[in-house]
This record gives structure tokens, C-alpha cells and sequence, in this order.
């Protein structure tokens, strides 16, 4: 009797136990489904050296990407960000109030902040405190799909947290004190500075060597006269939409910024039955941290090596003709500046103006809806540069060098070794057709293969 009251209390307390347990899972389950998005607080100093209200319009667009919700902005006119604070005591006091008032579980400021101004900002404000570098960053980390995507993402993060590390109290001692250890040692602030150096170094050597790759395939590219146009623009300007909607290529296409960040390539055929290879690339935005352009710099290789530049700009966006300026600017830092570049407006369903174009050079169209792609076609084989050439050459033995050269850059079909120097028969794009025009032979060489 007793053991059978023991069991039945045993078993009582086991199934109260699970249906405590069961209950915490559910509730743990309800509360990770019903997870509210952060509401976040934007603080903002306006100096004049750029459209503030339009930056922060930006960020609040960055920040629904990133799956929070604007509740406040401040903004506040100065010369020059407060070297300590970042805004000034009175705003920073406002700040705390919208902070306890509106339940903020982040602050978001439009500009790079210092540690020290990061450090001060959390004590005030008693809530995360990140820049908008920090935002671009963890959208970056959250779309990036493949490897080297990856890898730029881990570089940048690690060049922007580097000099902003800092010890705090025991952190600063020195490594292996003691009696028998006692010397210059290292802190545990050079120890991760250290770790960190060699950690940069080893995704520069992994990026460079798939650089290289990358460049390997646009010299085979090259080689087999393949013609390369690639898709650049401000970020969601519907770069990814028009590459799905001229290729069916099924790249994520989302009303968001950065909603892709891996370049993608696919063929398409022309009007005139040239075929090329459209290639998608990440999307700009303003004032771009110089350390994050050069950690995708093998990313944005894809524009400097196109034959041409289709350059969209959202036509719904009053910002449009701005945003068109920074992307040129960014096309210039980059070495592409002189490509031949043709303007595609789209999103004109938004507004409507699927006006004629003025220039040759100029398209409107709809991507979503498939409008004006005609034209966009034809915009293309009109403004590639011309074709490429095939010619007969007969190279000197001094100028093996350029010999070396054509094999790099241009298909060759056939090569002979003559008394009088290589035959080569080439077919070359016209940028490089210079060099070889002193050395065009007519007819066939003596010998043929």
C-alpha cells in the first residue's frame, strides 16, 4: 500500500512537472513568434554638408531591413557633432525621455560614432547604442549567401570594430603576472588587436585569391569574346527585379535596401542577336564607409570590367537625380567612371512617366510590370561599344611581350613561328586593337596550319 501511494504521489509530481514544462515551452514558443520588432530612437546632427532629413529617410528605410521600427527622430543643427556626446546635453536629455516614454530598446545615429560617444550615449540613455556603419553591417551579414559574401562582411566588421577596442579593469593587466612571469608581457588589449590583425590578414589573402579567380573567368570571358554589361545603381533601385525580369534568373527581389548582396550573372539575347552576359551587383548608398567599399572591392571588380553600365535609379524617389550623382561618384572612385553608360529610370509605374526618351542613352521603364524592356534592349546593342575584330598579325620576336599579352586578352586562333617573327590570327576587342595596328598583315602566312 505504501509503495503504491508513493508511486501514485511519484507519478502526480512527474506529470505536474511536465505540465509546468510543457507550459514554459509554449510560452516560450508564443513569445518568440509574437517577438515585436526593436523600436528604435534616431539621433541625428545636421551640420549642412548633407540633406539630413533625406539621410535619416534613409535610415529609416535601413532600419525596417534590418527588422526594427522607427518610434522617434531627433535631429539637431550643429557645426560639428559633439566630440563627447555626439548631440548636445539638452537633445541628450530629450533623448532619455523618448527613451523611458516610448520603451526604446535601440538608438540608431545617423553618422560613425566614436567609443567615447558610443560609452556615453549607453550610460544616458540606458539602452544599445550602434552607428549607421553598425546598421549597414548586420544587414550585410543577414543577406550575405555565398562564401565570399561571407568573408567581406567578416572583414569589414573587424576593420570598423579594431580601432574601437578598449580594455576595461582587469582586462589591462598584464598577461602572466607573477612571481617567475614577471616582464613587458602583453595586455589583453594588444592580445586582441593581435588576433584581430591576423584574422584581417587571412581573409585578404582568401579575397585576393578569389579576386584572382574572378578575374580568371572574366579573362576567359575575354578570351572567348563573351560581351559583359553590369546592373549598378543606388540600393533598391530594382536592379534584381529587371535581372529577373530579362532572365528569369529567380534572384530575391524585396522592396528593402541591400535586399541582395551577391553578384549574379546571366545570358540574354539582343535585338540584333548579340548575346551578353548581365551581371547584378551590390547596390550603392551615401556616404559608404571607405573601409566597407574596399572590403567588396572584389565584388565591385564586376563593374569596372563591363563592357557597359546599366545605371538604375528609382524614378518614384524625389531623391532620384541625387542618388544618381552618388552612384556616379562611386562608379568614378572605382575606375569606371569612363565606361560607356546607359540611364534606366525605373519604378515609372509609380509616377507614370514613361515619357520618350531624350537621349539614346536614356530608358524608362517598369521592371515589375515588364514596361519599356523593348526599348531597354535596344538602348543596350545600340550603345555596347562596337565589336570585336579579327585579324592577322605578324609579331617582330622583340615584341614577344605583346605576343604574351594576346594570350591573356584575346582568342587566338591559330600561331605560327615564322624566320620573320609569330603569325598570330586573333580576334581581339577593339580597346586592344591599337598596339597591333602597325603589325597587320593581309592574306594567309606562308604556312598554313
Amino acid at each position: 500500500m505504501f509503495y503504491a501511494a508513493g508511486s501514485s504521489v511519484f507519478f502526480a509530481v512527474v506529470f505536474r512537472e511536465k505540465l509546468w514544462y510543457n507550459h514554459c515551452i509554449m510560452k516560450e514558443t508564443i513569445t518568440i513568434n509574437e517577438q515585436k520588432p526593436e523600436a528604435v530612437l534616431i539621433l541625428a546632427v545636421d551640420t549642412g554638408a548633407y540633406d539630413a532629413e533625406q539621410s535619416v529617410e534613409e535610415l529609416k528605410e535601413l532600419i525596417r531591413t534590418a527588422g526594427g521600427e522607427t518610434k522617434a527622430v531627433l535631429i539637431q543643427r550643429l557645426p560639428k557633432p559633439n566630440p563627447v556626446s555626439f548631440i548636445g546635453a539638452v537633445k541628450l536629455a530629450e533623448a532619455e525621455l523618448y527613451c523611458h516614454n516610448l520603451e526604446i530598446d535601440l538608438a540608431v545615429c545617423d553618422d560613425e560614432l566614436t567609443p567615447t560617444q558610443q560609452r556615453l550615449l549607453e550610460a544616458a540613455l540606458k539602452v544599445r547604442v550602434i552607428d549607421r556603419t553598425v546598421l549597414i553591417l548586420d544587414i550585410f551579414a543577414a543577406r550575405a549567401k555565398s562564401g565570399e559574401g561571407k568573408l567581406q562582411v567578416e572583414l569589414a566588421q573587424l576593420k570598423y570594430m579594431l580601432p574601437r577596442l578598449r580594455g576595461e579593469g582587469e582586462a589591462l593587466s598584464r598577461l602572466g603576472g607573477g612571481i617567475g612571469t614577471r616582464g613587458p608581457g602583453e595586455t589583453k588589449l594588444e592580445s586582441d588587436r593581435r588576433h584581430i590583425r591576423r584574422r584581417i590578414h587571412a581573409l585578404e589573402t582568401q579575397l585576393e585569391a578569389l579576386s584572382l579567380r574572378r578575374q580568371r573567368r572574366r579573362d576567359r570571358r575575354l578570351k572567348d569574346g563573351v560581351t559583359t554589361v553590369a546592373l549598378v545603381g543606388y540600393t533598391n533601385a530594382g536592379k534584381s527585379t529587371l535581372l529577373n525580369c530579362l532572365t528569369n534568373a529567380g534572384v530575391l527581389a524585396e522592396n528593402k535596401l541591400f535586399a541582395t548582396l551577391d553578384p549574379t550573372s546571366r545570358a540574354i539575347r539582343l535585338p540584333d542577336g548579340r548575346e551578353v552576359m548581365l551581371i547584378d551587383t551590390v547596390g550603392f548608398i551615401s556616404r559608404l564607409p571607405h573601409f566597407l567599399v574596399e572590403a567588396f572591392a572584389s565584388t565591385l571588380e564586376e563593374a569596372t570590367a563591363a563592357d557597359l553600365l546599366l545605371l538604375l535609379c528609382d524614378a518614384a524617389d524625389p531623391a532620384c537625380e541625387e542618388k544618381l550623382d552618388i552612384a556616379k561618384q562611386v562608379l568614378s572612385e572605382l575606375g569606371a567612371g569612363e565606361k560607356p553608360v546607359v540611364t534606366v529610370y525605373n519604378k515609372c509605374d509609380l509616377t507614370h512617366a514613361f515619357l520618350s526618351p531624350i537621349r539614346s542613352d536614356e530608358v524608362r521603364i517598369s521592371a515589375l510590370n515588364g514596361v519599356g524592356i523593348d526599348r531597354l534592349l535596344s538602348a543596350i546593342a545600340e550603345n555596347l561599344p562596337e565589336p570585336t575584330l579579327r585579324m592577322l598579325v605578324l609579331l617582330p620576336y622583340s615584341e614577344a611581350g605583346l605576343a604574351a599579352k594576346l594570350h591573356e586578352y584575346a582568342a587566338v586562333h591559330r600561331e605560327e613561328y615564322t624566320e620573320s617573327g609569330v603569325y598570330m590570327d586573333v580576334t581581339v576587342d577593339r580597346r586592344h586593337a591599337g598596339p597591333l595596328a602597325a603589325y597587320i598583315v593581309r592574306g594567309e602566312s606562308p604556312r598554313k596550319s
